[in-house]
């Protein structure tokens, strides 16, 4: 009984705490990867697409078109499942992380995932984050800290994408309608809750306020108040 309880202890405490060395690994020749990656886009800056954002139509004999210019869309390149593509910053709670594609174990491991079927960071829609609270260098352990009005940053290929902490909510793991799309651009994050337990779960939506599609995302929420107006 006491080997088996030396065991258990010995268990817990590399899921807490050793699983974080072959993290720290991932992140750092993940790191290397996106350097190269960044430097290119500096060499080389993406170019965007220009877009016309959907208006309501004008309705009555004496309305004219409301037809809006065309807006700049930057958009990414796909990323394979289990590819570092971004970096993560929290200054609040000092998280600073590679994230890479897909929310299957094994990338997990790695570092945040982001959901596949959801926008990447920076596009329009809700880009929906995933990533561990306890193990594998808990890269969400302090996300419940998060308030209204906390700066959320992340930089891709395209640049750097500023969002602002809009809400934090506790939701059941069934609730999967967090990762619907949103009209503008938004950045959801997902994590376990409460800590040390996958009961339940965290979610914190964060709103694009400044980035290369910001303009494009602000046009579309326009257009949508317009045609719910």
């Amino acid at each position: 009984m006491v080997w088996s309880g030396i065991f258990l202890l010995a268990f817990a405490g590399w899921q807490l705490y050793g699983t974080g060395i072959s993290t720290a690994r991932a992140q750092t020749e993940a790191r290397a990867v996106l350097a190269d990656s960044f430097e290119q886009r500096r060499v080389e800056p993406p170019a965007p697409r220009l877009v016309t954002v959907a208006r309501p139509q004008p309705t009555g004999p004496a309305t004219t078109s409301t037809t809006a210019p065309p807006v700049e869309l930057y958009e990414e390149e796909p990323v394979a499942e289990g590819e570092p593509f971004g970096v993560l910053r929290i200054p609040k709670i000092g998280l600073d992380t590679v994230i890479f594609e897909g929310v299957d174990p094994e990338t997990l491991k790695k570092g945040p995932g982001h959901m596949p079927w959801t926008p990447l960071p920076g596009q329009p829609g809700n880009a929906v984050l995933s990533g561990h609270r306890t193990t594998y260098g808990a890269p969400f352990f302090d996300l419940d800290l998060l308030v209204p009005g906390d700066v959320i940053e992340v930089e891709t290929a395209i640049g750097v994408h500023r969002y602002v902490v809009r809400e934090s909510i506790i939701v059941e793991p069934t609730d999967v309608w967090v990762t619907e799309n949103r009209r503008g651009a938004w950045l959801t994050l997902t994590t376990c809750a409460p800590k040390y337990s996958a009961r339940q779960r965290l979610i914190i939506f964060a709103e694009l306020v400044e980035g290369p599609n910001y303009a494009f995302a602000q046009a579309a929420v326009e257009a949508f108040l317009q045609d719910v107006g």
